[in-house]
């Protein structure tokens, strides 16, 4: 079986679809698929081109194993939606142009969505080399950029909304990320096969056993402190000024230490309130590589995962949560709906809060971020429930099988 996936995010770059992609291709590849990749030039999240791909319209290179052809894409670290749209067309343009000349034939074309514009360039491919397209739809668009605002502008909603069922009624197989995305396309589309391709984890490489405690200590921090983890993207939808909020009102227990690993569009805007507030309790750490993560993780002795209070959000899923419950550390989580009922509810492995509600995030830490035994019940529960539900081998074994229906 040959399969070409066609992303505009994937490995150097560091964050959830590129992490999650990667790991499904290359267990794909040692099921005996011949898995090709056709991607962006490596830009995200610094919106800018990384050194070694500077200038270049067109990269083939290798990694694990897998056929890796990057393409020109237009990276500027304006927001605004003009330079979004270039960002997004610019690749769908070069990966038709270079998808069309540099690849031969495939039987199955995985296409990620978002950014749901590259629907083009899928639609074009799929037809053109023969292949099934599989429509793999880790956020629904245009309805999330919608009410998050990034799209604002009628004709373009309704130009997004016109590809989004044109790619689900062309697609041989839709997946969704969450049940909430699989629920509303079947809803919308009864007669198409839409299964479940969740998010997971490599409990083998995020095995707590492995990694000692060393980063605290190279960070300053005390035993005896509590360090409570936000890793990921420092984004608008992440809502994260409910932390700096709930870490002013518990100044008082200076063993709690709120800590954000990662960046993004909103760190500039947190470290000024950070600033504001003297909260000395609250540190900033910067980007790391993912195969520092586990360290850090096993480091911490539990996790905040927040987004948003917004109904879209009800079926989201962070990625996260996966990898920081395989690292047996609970989860402090303020995203109801589903991922509410999968971790806090089934798998018992850590507490709820009401989204951007800080005055509840900060008693729910009070009441339980210092009890150690509580802690260290929630972290094991929750590496039993991700082992069990969302090995990353599991899941590529069952898409696997369902890939072979196709052909």
């Amino acid at each position: 079986m040959k399969l070409l996936l066609l992303t505009q995010y994937f490995p150097p770059e560091t964050g959830a679809p590129q992490n999650r992609l990667f790991e499904l291709a290359v267990r794909l590849q040692k099921m005996g698929v011949e898995v090709t990749v056709l991607t962006a030039m490596p830009n995200y999240p610094a919106m800018e081109v990384a050194a070694p791909y500077k200038g270049k319209l067109y990269v083939k290179e290798h990694m694990d194993g897998l056929e890796i052809h990057r393409c020109y894409i237009y990276a500027s670290k304006h927001r605004n939606i003009l330079a979004r749209l270039a960002n997004y067309f610019s690749f769908v343009f070069s990966s038709a142009h270079y998808g069309t000349y540099k690849l031969g034939k495939f039987d199955v074309l995985l296409v990620e969505s978002p950014p749901l514009f590259l629907g083009f360039a899928a639609l074009w491919l799929s037809w053109l080399k023969n292949a099934k397209m599989v429509f793999n739809v880790s956020d629904l668009w245009p309805e999330s950029a919608v009410k998050l605002d990034i799209v604002t502008n009628k004709y373009l909603i309704g130009l997004s909304t016109w590809l989004e069922e044109l790619c689900y009624k062309k697609a041989a197989l839709v997946t969704g990320q969450t049940m909430g995305i699989v629920e509303n396309i079947s809803g919308r589309f009864p007669n198409k096969k839409v299964v479940w391709l969740p998010n997971g984890v490599d409990v083998s490489f995020y095995n707590p056993a492995d990694y000692n405690h060393n980063w605290r200590l190279e960070k300053g921090f005390k035993a005896t402190d509590k360090l409570l983890l936000y890793a990921g993207i420092l984004g608008i939808a992440q809502g994260l000024d409910v932390i700096l909020n709930a870490a002013e009102l518990l100044k008082q227990y200076t063993e709690l230490q709120f800590v954000f690993v990662g960046d993004g569009p909103e760190k500039a805007r947190l470290e000024v309130i950070k600033t504001e507030k003297q909260l000395h309790n609250v540190h900033f750490m910067g980007l790391v590589a993912k195969a520092q993560m586990p360290a850090i993780v096993a480091a911490c002795d539990a996790t905040i995962v927040p987004l948003k209070k917004l109904d879209l959000f009800l079926g989201a899923i962070p990625s996260k949560i996966f990898e920081n419950l395989a690292m047996e550390k609970p989860v402090f989580l303020g995203v109801d709906g589903e991922a509410r009922k999968l971790f806090i509810e089934q798998g018992k492995a850590g507490w709820y809060f009401e989204p951007e509600n800080h005055y509840e995030l900060a008693k729910v830490l009070e009441e339980n971020a210092l009890n150690t035994p509580q802690l260290k019940e929630a972290g094991q529960n929750g590496r039993a429930y991700v082992t069990h539900y969302f090995n990353r081998d599991t899941l590529a074994l069952n898409f696997y099988n369902e890939l072979k229906t196709l052909i």
